[in-house]
């Protein structure tokens, strides 16, 4: 336990970004009008596939159109 409890510093950090990343994409989902593919593909991808699930998300899920 003393282990883990050394490394919170290091982690709250991090989950403050994901939070905020999955927040910011979520939003930016919810008010475009097109996506590549379907939303809620992309919903998925955001909720589950972590910190990297939103990035993936703003470099391959957004159409520039809109």
């Amino acid at each position: 336990m003393e282990e883990l409890i050394k490394y919170i510093p290091y982690l709250i950090p991090v989950v403050f970004v994901q939070l905020i990343l999955l927040v910011v994409a979520l939003l930016d989902l919810l008010k475009r009008e097109k996506t590549r593919g379907p939303k809620w593909v992309w919903v998925l991808v955001i909720l589950f596939v972590n910190l990297f699930g939103p990035i993936i998300y703003f470099l391959f899920g957004r159409d520039n159109e809109s």
